[in-house]
Protein backbone atom coordinates (compact mmCIF):
# COMPACT_ATOMS: atom_id res chain seq x y z
CA UNK A 1 0.00 0.00 0.00
CA UNK A 2 2.93 2.47 0.58
CA UNK A 3 4.53 1.62 -2.45
CA UNK A 4 1.57 2.81 -4.32
CA UNK A 5 1.10 5.56 -2.88
CA UNK A 6 4.85 6.34 -3.59
CA UNK A 7 3.99 5.88 -7.21
CA UNK A 8 0.89 8.06 -7.47
CA UNK A 9 2.97 10.79 -5.97
CA UNK A 10 5.86 10.30 -7.89
CA UNK A 11 3.47 10.07 -11.15
CA UNK A 12 1.70 13.61 -10.15
CA UNK A 13 4.96 15.09 -9.68
CA UNK A 14 6.11 14.15 -12.88
CA UNK A 15 2.73 15.70 -14.09
CA UNK A 16 3.20 19.15 -12.46
CA UNK A 17 6.94 19.25 -14.04
CA UNK A 18 5.55 18.64 -17.43
CA UNK A 19 2.79 21.49 -16.85
CA UNK A 20 5.60 23.84 -15.56
CA UNK A 21 8.84 23.81 -17.06
CA UNK A 22 7.92 22.24 -20.40
CA UNK A 23 6.08 22.88 -23.78
CA UNK A 24 4.11 19.43 -23.73
CA UNK A 25 0.43 21.03 -23.25
CA UNK A 26 -0.17 24.22 -25.37
CA UNK A 27 -2.28 26.71 -24.10
CA UNK A 28 -5.98 27.74 -25.88
CA UNK A 29 -5.25 30.63 -28.20
CA UNK A 30 -8.39 33.09 -27.24
CA UNK A 31 -9.24 35.83 -29.70
CA UNK A 32 -10.42 39.76 -28.35
CA UNK A 33 -12.31 42.97 -29.09
CA UNK A 34 -10.08 45.66 -30.55
CA UNK A 35 -9.88 48.08 -27.62
CA UNK A 36 -11.13 45.61 -24.92
CA UNK A 37 -11.83 48.28 -22.06
CA UNK A 38 -11.42 45.13 -20.15
CA UNK A 39 -8.47 44.01 -21.65
CA UNK A 40 -6.72 47.41 -21.46
CA UNK A 41 -5.26 47.53 -17.89
CA UNK A 42 -1.28 48.35 -18.05
CA UNK A 43 1.37 45.49 -17.73
CA UNK A 44 1.95 44.67 -14.37
CA UNK A 45 5.32 43.22 -15.43
CA UNK A 46 6.80 40.11 -14.10
CA UNK A 47 5.30 38.12 -11.36
CA UNK A 48 8.96 38.80 -9.46
CA UNK A 49 7.22 42.48 -8.63
CA UNK A 50 4.38 41.66 -7.62
CA UNK A 51 3.67 42.26 -3.70
CA UNK A 52 3.38 38.58 -3.11
CA UNK A 53 6.12 37.34 -5.49
CA UNK A 54 6.85 33.52 -6.53
CA UNK A 55 9.03 33.09 -4.44
CA UNK A 56 7.14 33.82 -0.92
CA UNK A 57 3.81 32.23 -1.96
CA UNK A 58 6.18 29.02 -2.66
CA UNK A 59 7.96 29.35 0.65
CA UNK A 60 4.71 29.62 2.67
CA UNK A 61 2.86 27.09 1.04
CA UNK A 62 6.06 24.34 1.56
CA UNK A 63 7.00 25.12 5.31
CA UNK A 64 4.18 26.25 6.98
CA UNK A 65 2.49 23.37 7.12
CA UNK A 66 5.72 21.74 8.47
CA UNK A 67 6.25 24.58 11.31
CA UNK A 68 2.32 24.23 11.84
CA UNK A 69 2.91 20.59 12.31
CA UNK A 70 5.29 20.73 14.54
CA UNK A 71 3.57 23.78 16.68
CA UNK A 72 0.31 21.65 17.26
CA UNK A 73 2.37 18.47 18.32
CA UNK A 74 4.15 20.83 20.65
CA UNK A 75 0.78 22.02 22.49
CA UNK A 76 -0.87 18.33 22.28
CA UNK A 77 2.47 17.30 24.05
CA UNK A 78 2.45 19.87 26.60
CA UNK A 79 -1.66 19.44 27.45
CA UNK A 80 -2.46 16.64 27.25
CA UNK A 81 1.06 14.55 28.18
CA UNK A 82 -0.97 12.02 30.95
CA UNK A 83 -3.06 11.37 28.02
CA UNK A 84 -0.50 10.33 25.64
CA UNK A 85 1.39 8.19 28.26
CA UNK A 86 -2.04 6.17 29.06
CA UNK A 87 -2.76 5.42 25.01
CA UNK A 88 -1.01 3.72 22.68
CA UNK A 89 2.90 3.91 22.72
CA UNK A 90 3.14 2.27 19.03
CA UNK A 91 1.07 0.99 16.12
CA UNK A 92 1.42 -2.17 14.35
CA UNK A 93 2.71 -1.50 10.49
CA UNK A 94 1.29 -4.83 9.21
CA UNK A 95 3.71 -7.71 10.18
CA UNK A 96 7.09 -5.87 9.84
CA UNK A 97 7.57 -3.38 12.52
CA UNK A 98 6.27 -0.39 15.26
CA UNK A 99 6.28 2.69 14.82
CA UNK A 100 5.17 5.94 16.64
CA UNK A 101 1.93 7.12 16.37
CA UNK A 102 2.94 10.86 16.30
CA UNK A 103 5.04 10.13 13.90
CA UNK A 104 2.74 8.36 11.91
CA UNK A 105 0.16 11.04 12.13
CA UNK A 106 2.46 13.77 11.05
CA UNK A 107 3.75 11.76 7.71
CA UNK A 108 0.07 10.86 6.86
CA UNK A 109 -1.22 14.70 7.65
CA UNK A 110 2.32 16.09 5.45
CA UNK A 111 1.48 12.80 2.46
CA UNK A 112 -1.95 14.11 2.42
CA UNK A 113 -1.11 17.61 2.16
CA UNK A 114 1.14 16.78 -0.27
CA UNK A 115 -0.81 15.66 -2.80
CA UNK A 116 -3.48 17.93 -2.62
CA UNK A 117 -1.22 20.59 -3.23
CA UNK A 118 -0.11 18.25 -6.45
CA UNK A 119 -3.66 18.09 -7.47
CA UNK A 120 -4.38 21.88 -6.70
CA UNK A 121 -1.75 22.63 -8.73
CA UNK A 122 -2.77 19.94 -11.74
CA UNK A 123 -6.48 21.60 -11.83
CA UNK A 124 -5.26 24.98 -12.01
CA UNK A 125 -2.75 24.25 -15.11
CA UNK A 126 -5.57 22.20 -17.10
CA UNK A 127 -7.88 24.97 -16.43
CA UNK A 128 -4.91 27.70 -18.37
CA UNK A 129 -4.84 25.06 -20.99
CA UNK A 130 -8.15 24.75 -21.89
CA UNK A 131 -9.65 28.35 -21.46
CA UNK A 132 -6.33 30.07 -22.63
CA UNK A 133 -8.41 33.05 -20.64
CA UNK A 134 -6.93 36.25 -21.34
CA UNK A 135 -5.39 38.84 -18.68
CA UNK A 136 -6.66 42.47 -17.49
CA UNK A 137 -3.60 44.01 -19.22
CA UNK A 138 -3.46 41.02 -22.14
CA UNK A 139 -3.63 44.21 -25.02
CA UNK A 140 -0.98 46.11 -23.54
CA UNK A 141 1.78 43.16 -23.82
CA UNK A 142 0.03 41.74 -27.38
CA UNK A 143 0.34 45.19 -28.95
CA UNK A 144 -2.09 44.41 -32.13
CA UNK A 145 -1.56 46.39 -35.09
CA UNK A 146 -5.11 47.97 -35.27
CA UNK A 147 -4.49 49.43 -39.00
CA UNK A 148 -3.49 46.20 -40.47
CA UNK A 149 -6.57 44.49 -38.72
CA UNK A 150 -9.08 47.30 -39.61
CA UNK A 151 -10.68 47.78 -36.55
CA UNK A 152 -9.53 51.91 -36.16
CA UNK A 153 -13.33 52.70 -35.65
CA UNK A 154 -15.39 49.81 -35.17
CA UNK A 155 -14.65 47.24 -32.81
CA UNK A 156 -14.36 43.93 -34.03
CA UNK A 157 -13.66 40.30 -32.95
CA UNK A 158 -9.93 39.17 -33.83
CA UNK A 159 -8.83 35.30 -33.73
CA UNK A 160 -5.94 35.48 -35.89
CA UNK A 161 -2.87 33.98 -34.27
CA UNK A 162 -0.34 36.06 -35.76
CA UNK A 163 -2.38 39.70 -34.25
CA UNK A 164 -0.15 40.39 -31.34
CA UNK A 165 3.54 41.21 -32.16
CA UNK A 166 4.35 41.65 -28.70
CA UNK A 167 6.85 39.60 -26.66
CA UNK A 168 5.68 35.88 -26.91
CA UNK A 169 6.46 35.38 -23.23
CA UNK A 170 4.43 37.97 -21.87
CA UNK A 171 1.87 37.33 -24.56
CA UNK A 172 1.88 33.62 -22.78
CA UNK A 173 1.77 34.81 -19.22
CA UNK A 174 -0.78 36.66 -20.48
CA UNK A 175 -3.32 33.59 -21.64
CA UNK A 176 -3.00 31.90 -18.55
CA UNK A 177 -5.05 33.41 -16.09
CA UNK A 178 -7.97 31.45 -15.12
CA UNK A 179 -8.23 30.10 -12.60
CA UNK A 180 -5.88 32.38 -10.66
CA UNK A 181 -2.95 30.07 -9.42
CA UNK A 182 -1.68 32.06 -6.75
CA UNK A 183 -5.51 32.71 -4.87
CA UNK A 184 -6.19 28.29 -5.51
CA UNK A 185 -2.70 27.62 -3.66
CA UNK A 186 -2.82 30.47 -1.45
CA UNK A 187 -6.45 29.36 0.03
CA UNK A 188 -5.90 25.83 -0.21
CA UNK A 189 -3.01 25.12 2.53
CA UNK A 190 -4.90 28.09 4.39
CA UNK A 191 -8.15 25.70 4.28
CA UNK A 192 -6.68 22.88 4.59
CA UNK A 193 -4.25 24.02 7.76
CA UNK A 194 -7.18 25.43 9.41
CA UNK A 195 -9.39 22.54 9.36
CA UNK A 196 -6.21 20.76 10.41
CA UNK A 197 -6.04 23.25 13.74
CA UNK A 198 -9.75 23.29 14.53
CA UNK A 199 -9.39 19.51 14.69
CA UNK A 200 -6.48 18.98 16.25
CA UNK A 201 -6.82 21.90 18.92
CA UNK A 202 -9.67 22.33 19.50
CA UNK A 203 -10.80 23.74 22.86
CA UNK A 204 -7.76 22.54 24.58
CA UNK A 205 -5.84 25.94 24.25
CA UNK A 206 -8.93 28.10 24.45
CA UNK A 207 -12.50 29.14 22.45
CA UNK A 208 -10.40 31.78 20.52
CA UNK A 209 -6.97 30.09 20.09
CA UNK A 210 -8.08 27.70 17.07
CA UNK A 211 -10.69 29.99 15.39
CA UNK A 212 -7.71 32.73 15.89
CA UNK A 213 -5.16 31.21 14.05
CA UNK A 214 -7.62 29.22 11.17
CA UNK A 215 -9.02 32.72 10.12
CA UNK A 216 -5.74 34.29 10.29
CA UNK A 217 -4.38 31.86 7.56
CA UNK A 218 -7.73 32.04 5.72
CA UNK A 219 -7.78 35.93 5.98
CA UNK A 220 -4.33 36.04 4.38
CA UNK A 221 -5.52 33.49 1.19
CA UNK A 222 -7.89 36.08 0.37
CA UNK A 223 -5.93 39.09 0.73
CA UNK A 224 -3.28 37.13 -1.57
CA UNK A 225 -6.42 37.27 -4.03
CA UNK A 226 -7.46 40.49 -3.75
CA UNK A 227 -4.16 41.59 -4.51
CA UNK A 228 -4.04 39.84 -7.61
CA UNK A 229 -6.79 41.89 -8.62
CA UNK A 230 -5.74 45.24 -7.30
CA UNK A 231 -2.54 44.99 -9.57
CA UNK A 232 -4.67 44.08 -12.42
CA UNK A 233 -2.70 40.21 -12.67
CA UNK A 234 -6.23 38.49 -12.48
CA UNK A 235 -9.86 39.29 -13.24
CA UNK A 236 -12.45 38.24 -10.13
CA UNK A 237 -13.74 35.82 -11.86
CA UNK A 238 -10.21 34.19 -12.15
CA UNK A 239 -9.77 34.82 -8.57
CA UNK A 240 -12.76 33.52 -6.88
CA UNK A 241 -12.61 30.35 -9.62
CA UNK A 242 -9.01 29.52 -8.12
CA UNK A 243 -9.90 29.96 -4.76
CA UNK A 244 -12.98 27.60 -4.91
CA UNK A 245 -10.52 24.93 -6.70
CA UNK A 246 -8.33 25.12 -3.68
CA UNK A 247 -10.84 25.00 -1.23
CA UNK A 248 -12.73 22.26 -2.67
CA UNK A 249 -9.76 20.05 -2.85
CA UNK A 250 -8.49 21.09 0.76
CA UNK A 251 -12.25 20.61 2.25
CA UNK A 252 -12.90 17.01 0.42
CA UNK A 253 -9.02 15.91 1.77
CA UNK A 254 -10.06 16.58 5.47
CA UNK A 255 -13.65 15.22 5.05
CA UNK A 256 -12.68 12.58 3.47
CA UNK A 257 -9.55 11.66 5.77
CA UNK A 258 -11.75 12.21 8.76
CA UNK A 259 -14.66 10.29 7.90
CA UNK A 260 -12.03 7.11 7.28
CA UNK A 261 -10.57 7.83 10.74
CA UNK A 262 -13.91 7.57 12.27
CA UNK A 263 -15.03 4.41 10.61
CA UNK A 264 -11.91 2.63 11.59
CA UNK A 265 -11.87 4.09 15.20
CA UNK A 266 -15.57 2.52 15.58
CA UNK A 267 -14.30 -0.83 14.31
CA UNK A 268 -11.05 -1.02 16.62
CA UNK A 269 -13.50 -0.03 19.22
CA UNK A 270 -16.96 -1.90 18.46
CA UNK A 271 -15.33 -5.29 16.55
CA UNK A 272 -11.63 -5.38 17.57
CA UNK A 273 -12.27 -5.42 21.28
CA UNK A 274 -14.41 -8.03 21.31
CA UNK A 275 -12.16 -10.82 19.88
CA UNK A 276 -10.23 -12.72 21.78
CA UNK A 277 -6.32 -11.22 21.56
CA UNK A 278 -3.79 -12.89 19.93
CA UNK A 279 -1.00 -10.57 19.46
CA UNK A 280 -1.10 -7.34 21.93
CA UNK A 281 1.74 -4.39 21.28
CA UNK A 282 3.99 -4.36 24.26
CA UNK A 283 4.20 -1.54 26.15
CA UNK A 284 0.75 -0.34 25.39
CA UNK A 285 -1.65 0.59 28.47
CA UNK A 286 -4.32 0.85 26.01
CA UNK A 287 -5.20 -1.95 23.94
CA UNK A 288 -5.92 0.13 21.09
CA UNK A 289 -4.33 -2.22 18.43
CA UNK A 290 -5.65 -5.90 18.98
CA UNK A 291 -4.91 -8.33 16.00
CA UNK A 292 -7.61 -11.27 16.00
CA UNK A 293 -6.84 -14.17 13.49
CA UNK A 294 -10.56 -15.61 14.51
CA UNK A 295 -12.43 -13.91 12.91
CA UNK A 296 -10.57 -11.28 10.36
CA UNK A 297 -7.92 -12.02 7.41
CA UNK A 298 -4.70 -10.74 7.41
CA UNK A 299 -6.00 -8.24 4.60
CA UNK A 300 -8.44 -6.87 6.97
CA UNK A 301 -6.16 -6.47 9.77
CA UNK A 302 -3.87 -5.09 8.00
CA UNK A 303 -5.90 -2.47 6.67
CA UNK A 304 -6.90 -1.44 10.38
CA UNK A 305 -3.40 -1.39 11.23
CA UNK A 306 -2.44 1.89 8.35
CA UNK A 307 -5.69 3.32 8.83
CA UNK A 308 -5.60 4.22 13.18
CA UNK A 309 -5.28 7.57 14.01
Amino acid sequence: MLYFQVVILAAMAMLVYYFEFTDTFSTAEQGFICRDPTLSRPDPGPEQSSSVQPVILYSVVGGLPVVLVGAVIIFLLHYNLNNLYDQEKAVVMGNCCYVNPMVRRTFHFLGVYVFGLFTTDIFVNAGHMVTGSLAPYFLSVCWPNYSALDCQNTPRFISQSDACIGNPDDIMRARKTFPSKEAALSLYPAVYLAMYVMSCVGSSGGRLAGPLLSLSLVSVAVLTGINRVAENRNHWRDVMAGQAVGGAIAIFLVSYYSSSVAVVRFLVRHILYSCEPTLVVQKVRVPVLILCSQRFSGRLQETLAFGLC
